[in-house]
């Protein structure tokens, strides 16, 4: 098995490392979509971040990797006896290819068999192999319409349905969702971009050292893999430690009342359709402060996850830039704030590490270097 690219030795990219991290700790905000050029580390950050991810037990033998602390108890390959030991295997990233099928993707059913037989004969498809781990959907513009939807809709209600010829299999399919796109080579309906959760535009560095920082490392760990990621090795396990704390931390955040106006306020100001934005924006909030170790969310939370949630929601012209406009989010969240009187966070300093947080080395912030060779 190859050496992964460390997910801490990755150069820039702030926004997109959060964004994904984010998701780790919680999956409920909805995945990731990220758009910008080739060539600017979109596929090696979600293969890094694979790595970060915790183990997952699973039952033996089973398709579906299933829990075997709890089971799906319409797991086509159960049910499953609670008696016995499960194992433990690494998360995995599953890859949908662009030319694949609705089987391919779904999984297929035996027809024949399950009216002859009256057997349920399924083979799994990728969104099973993604169940407990990430599906990453490189062009994801440039995909079917109908394996778009198909896609989303499992993703949001968790499960995926076969059906054929009234025959139907249902299977459990929870999994964090990234896609990749050049805008130049097509836009997705309006319809799905807001199934994503987040957002993502990335583009090459600009700056002289930033580009020679990102060419010497790749050199380095195209020369020695194995080395390299072990010289990144406790940077590594500080993430993984950290991704772990905040998920077993975010059911305690609180989302206080001004933090909820304040999504509120936000999302009409930039005129976005329907709920999702709002939801999108206070679970992204509650993520941000349970990975900066805080149980309140703050102000400064609802304005992160706005630059997150919101750019591929807002309505748009076609020859708008990109992004939010920061200066009317601005004065959204503090006309908000100025009518409301409370600060979301009744704690100015957000507890023992202040409001900033623990020093944030996946998220943003100058990259975390490796130990002194």
């Amino acid at each position: 098995m190859s050496t992964p690219y460390p997910f801490s030795a990755l150069v820039g990219q702030e926004e997109l490392r959060l964004a994904l991290l984010l998701n780790a700790v919680s999956p409920a905000v909805g995945g990731v979509l990220v758009r910008g050029e080739k060539g600017t580390a979109k596929s090696t950050a979600v293969r890094a971040l694979t790595s970060l991810l915790p183990a997952v037990a699973v039952v033996p033998g089973c398709r579906f990797s299933c829990d075997p602390a709890a089971p799906d108890p319409g797991c086509p390959d159960g049910p499953h006896d609670p008696a016995v030991q499960g194992s433990v295997r690494p998360a995995r990233m599953v890859e949908l290819p662009v030319g694949a099928s609705e089987d391919r993707l779904v999984g297929a059913l035996d027809i024949e068999r399950a009216l002859a037989e009256g057997v349920k004969a399924f083979e799994p498809g990728l969104l099973a192999a993604a169940h407990r781990g990430i599906l990453y959907v490189d062009e994801v513009n440039l995909l079917h319409d109908h394996l778009v939807d198909l896609l989303l809709d499992a993703a949001a209600m968790g499960a995926s349905y076969v059906e054929r010829e009234g025959v139907s299999v249902r299977h459990a399919a929870r999994f964090l969702l990234v896609g990749t796109m050049n805008p130049e080579e097509g836009e997705l309906r309006p319809q799905l971009l807001d199934r994503f959760g987040l957002t993502v535009e990335v583009a090459a560095s600009r700056e002289t050292d930033e580009r020679v920082e990102v060419v010497r490392r790749r050199l380095a760990y195209d020369a020695d893999p194995a080395g390299f990621a072990a010289r990144w090795a406790a940077a590594e396990q500080e993430l993984r430690e950290r991704i772990v704390a905040a998920q077993r931390l975010l059911p305690e955040v609180r989302l206080g009342d001004g933090a909820l106006r304040q999504i509120a306020a936000t999302c009409a100001a930039f005129e976005v359709d329907g709920m999702r934005a709002d939801i999108v924006m206070a679970r992204t909030a509650t993520a941000l402060a349970a990975w900066a170790g805080r149980t309140v969310v703050l102000a400064e939370d609802v304005r992160q996850a706005a630059l997150l949630a919101l750019p591929h929601r807002r309505r748009r012209n076609p020859f708008d830039a990109p992004g939010l406009d920061e200066d009317r989010l601005d004065e959204a969240l503090e006309r908000e704030r100025g009518e409301g009187g409370d600060d979301p966070d009744p704690d100015p300093d957000g507890g023992p590490e202040g409001p900033e947080g623990p020093e944030d080395p996946g998220g943003g912030g100058r990259p975390p270097q490796p130990p002194a060779e």
